[in-house]
Formats: structure tokens, sequence, C-alpha cells
């Protein structure tokens, strides 16, 4: 689990974000924020030289110790050669209908959007790597090429502002298109709720990547009223995906409703114990450092 990093910057909040015109400033502001609190950190210094150095392992050889980073951090550094920092990333944005849902505040899509568009702005802003995005519902609805130059960074959030939720879900059938496109070893960020009919499918399309030796960071996009079901008047409940409809008292259901949902998370949790992912749970009123933090540690471990 990823420590925070203390900030109490209110460009992390999501509803604050969501207040702000243009996903590029979003994006840029986010990233400041949590830059702010990481400097005042435990992690000082963790991400200022991250795209040249990376932490000290054993086996490393002494003589790439980076002395005057240890003396800024106290922590053992070593330098990072041209070819060592050179990462792939795959931003995978879930644009199904479900991922729409707002109880209140911002949609699991806006929230996902905003999260995806700073990480994309700090790989190739702060760390020249390269980011690549694909969109898809029921099919890929778009595929963009992992690129690590600055001019690419616009065309990502170009899309990511333009895309909107859409159609049913199969997620499966484009976990497995992308982990045979991607021919070199990547970081695979995915961002969805994982609301598919064939969960066994998504299980196996996680396994793909894992088979094909890419790293991959699933974070899980969630309502608070998801987990909660506070509702509380006779109601009738719609898909959004399939139209089917269900009139009934929630109180009644509410019980099963949760051990379901929390069966649902645990098999999602449980499949990414078992095959090297990090599961990161993000519920949309958390704040995007949580997130960002999740991924700055896995990309120190992977390096590059």
């Amino acid at each position: 689990m990823a420590q925070k990093a203390e900030s109490t910057s209110p460009y992390l909040d999501p509803q604050y974000i969501s207040q702000i015109s243009g996903l590029d400033l979003r994006a840029k502001l986010v990233v400041e924020g949590f830059m702010a609190g990481l400097h005042k950190s435990p992690y000082h210094g963790f991400s200022v030289e991250f795209a040249e150095h990376r932490q000290y392992m054993p086996g490393d050889e002494i003589k790439h110790v980076d002395w005057k980073v240890y003396g800024k951090t106290n922590r053992f550094y070593v330098k990072q050669f041209e070819e060592e920092t050179n990462l792939k990333c795959y931003l995978l944005m879930d644009c199904s209908a479900s991922m729409g849902y707002a109880s209140g505040g911002i949609s699991k899509f806006d929230y996902a959007t905003y999260l995806a568009a700073a990480l994309a702005y700090l790989m190739i802003r702060r760390q020249r790597d390269a980011v690549g995005l694909v969109t898809f519902d029921e099919k890929i609805r778009s595929l963009m090429p992992a690129r690590s130059v600055s001019s690419y960074l616009p065309e990502i959030l170009l899309t990511l502002e333009k895309t909107r939720p859409g159609a049913g879900t199969r997620i499966a059938d484009t976990l497995d298109t992308i982990a045979e496109r991607i021919k070199r070893r990547a970081l695979v960020l995915i961002f969805s709720d994982f609301f598919d009919e064939n969960l066994d499918a998504v299980v196996q399309g996680l396994k793909h990547f894992r088979h094909r030796k890419h790293e991959v960071v699933l974070f899980h996009m969630i309502d608070a009223q998801e987990i909660n079901f506070d509702f509380t008047e006779d109601s009738l409940f719609i898909d959004v995906e399939s139209g089917d409809k269900l009139r009934t008292q929630p109180v009644h259901i509410k019980r099963s409703y949760q051990q379901l949902f929390q069966e649902f998370i645990n098999t999602l949790k449980q499949t990414c114990r078992d095959h090297n992912i990090d599961y990161v749970p993000m519920p949309t009123d958390k704040p995007f450092d949580f997130a960002l933090m999740n991924y700055l540690q896995k990309r120190g471990r992977i390096g590059g």
C-alpha cells in the first residue's frame, strides 16, 4: 500500500479540480499539488531527479551511487543511463456507460479522466517516459501508441477530453487485444469499474498481460453509493448498459447487495495478489495523491 504524500493542496481534491476548465490545466495543477506535498513528506527528493535516478538495490555497483542526492535526501540512489529510463506506459480507459455513474459530485469516468491526465502529464513532462492511450467500451474506440515527446501530451489530453461514456462493456476482449499488440515490456495502468458480466474472462485478460511480462496497476473506480448503498425510499434501478429495470425497497436487498459487491472486490484483489498486479481502489471522493504515489512506487520498483 502506498504511503500518502502530506499535502493540503486543494489541487488534489477531485471536487475542486472538477470546477476548473481545461483538462490540461487540471492535469498540471494536480501534479503541482502532488509535488508540493511530496517535498514536505518523507519522500522529499524522491521525484526531483526521478527520471535520472532510482533507489539503490542490493547488487548495484557502489560507483553508480549519486552522493550529492544522498546528501540532500539521506537515501541511496544510483544513476541511471538513458536506456534505463525509457519506460513505456499505456493508459487503458474504460468508457462504458457504467463509468458515467455519479451519486453526487463527479462521475467515475470524470475522476478517471482527471487522474489519467495527471499521470500522463507527470510521465511525459516530469519523467520523459513514453505514454500511450487506449479508450474502450464494447470495442476499442481509440489507440494511441506510446511516445515521450512533450508535443504528444496535448494530443493525449484532447482525446481524453473529447471521450464520453458510451455503450456496454467488453473489458476482457480489450485486455486480450492490447496485451497482444504491446510488443515490448510496458507498464499498463487500467482505469475501470470492472463491471462486466464475465468476470472470469476479465481475470484471464489481466493474466494475459502478466504472461507477456507487462507490469499492471489496476485503478478500480468506485462510487460511494456502490459501497454504501444508502438508498432509503422505494426505488427503480436501471442498468445503464442493458436497460434492465428493477423496482424494489433498497432496505430489503442492502445486505445481500453489499455482500455480493464485496465478493466482487475480493475476487479482483485475490487475482491481483496471485499475479503480482497492483490493486488500487479509487473511490471518487479520494484525493488524487494516493494514486500518484502508487504509480511512483511502482515506477521505482520496475525501473525502466
